[in-house]
């Protein structure tokens, strides 16, 4: 039985949609939960406390515990502010969901400078700055669970969304470092990449209207909350998750094409040559840090 009694969890952007759906989970698993949203529009404009309050409400009428949180992820004094919150509030911080995020979608050839910046402050900066003000304080108590989102979008791509699909490619280079200097602390940090039936969704489910409803937020919250339990012992995992289907994304490292340094320098009819091999997937490992790719070298150029 997957259990969160005594644990804290933020959770960021959960006045809705995906980051409401895991607040209610986590809180009726036995979190606290501070429930983070600025309550802005789907752009990432305006603001409001009412959707971070409602969604606390609801917990507390279930008989759970948490605290509204209305600070901004896209600075340093706001993912401190949030994290400040649940030590304030309830003496400590175990769990982060960096759930938070905007849509400025848009033709790259037609993107501008600010677009890009405004999606990649709270994407990607955004769980940087609230994941960095917990960090402390998990290696302090030697445990710790992060889970950043990222998206189909930046992992395969998606037409129009050049600002989003970085920002969310960047979480898994994130997810990674994290992932290795958080391993001694007992601190770990996967990904998830959800599919769901939200405001920021909106058009793109069309094609399977029909399964639309098996679609909804909370279909991605248990693979979310198993991640950030104290259950789980995996880290640096990327797992597609939507419509009651849970997957591994990986990223796989082929032995493609080596040329010894006795036979002379690779040239580029080398590589003309060989692009098959190169590109075959065929043997591939799976590399935990990049010394495993330097590793996967050697013995090739040598043996």
């Amino acid at each position: 039985m997957v259990d969160f009694t005594d644990r804290v969890a933020v959770v960021t952007g959960a006045g809705g949609g995906l980051g409401r759906a895991h607040a209610l989970l986590l809180a009726e698993l036995g979190a606290a939960v501070v429930v983070n949203d600025l309550g802005g529009s789907v752009d990432g404009t305006g603001g409001g406390s009412s959707a971070a309050d409602a969604v606390v409400a609801e917990i507390e009428a279930a008989g759970g515990a948490a605290v509204a949180e209305y600070s901004s992820v896209s600075n340093p004094d706001g993912g401190g502010a949030i994290v400040q919150k649940a030590i304030e509030e309830f003496g400590r911080i175990d769990v982060v969901i960096n759930n938070a995020g905007i849509l400025r979608d848009k033709s790259f050839a037609k993107m501008t400078a600010e677009e890009v910046e405004s999606v990649l402050d709270v994407h990607l900066r955004g769980a940087f700055y609230v994941t960095r003000a917990a960090f402390g304080h998990m290696r302090e108590q030697a445990y710790g669970r992060v889970v950043v989102t990222s998206s189909g979008s930046g992992l395969f791509g998606n037409f129009g969304q050049a600002n989003y699909g970085a920002g969310k490619a960047g979480l898994i280079g994130l997810m990674n470092v994290l992932a290795i200097e958080g391993a001694k602390y007992n601190i770990s940090v996967n990904a998830v990449a959800p599919i769901a039936t939200t405001r920021m969704t909106e058009g793109l489910l069309d094609a399977v209207a029909d399964l639309r409803d098996a679609f909804n937020p909370a279909q991605v919250s248990p693979a979310v909350a198993y991640l950030a339990s104290e259950e789980c012992a995996l880290t640096g995992e990327i797992w597609s998750v939507g419509g009651g289907t849970v997957s591994r994304v990986f990223i796989g490292l082929a032995p493609g094409y080596a040329k010894k340094p006795a036979e002379g320098p690779i040239t580029i009819d080398d590589v003309v040559a060989n692009v098959d091999q190169i590109r075959s997937t065929d043997g591939y490992t799976i590399p935990a840090t990049s010394t495993d790719e330097f590793a996967k070298i050697v013995p090739q150029l040598t043996s």
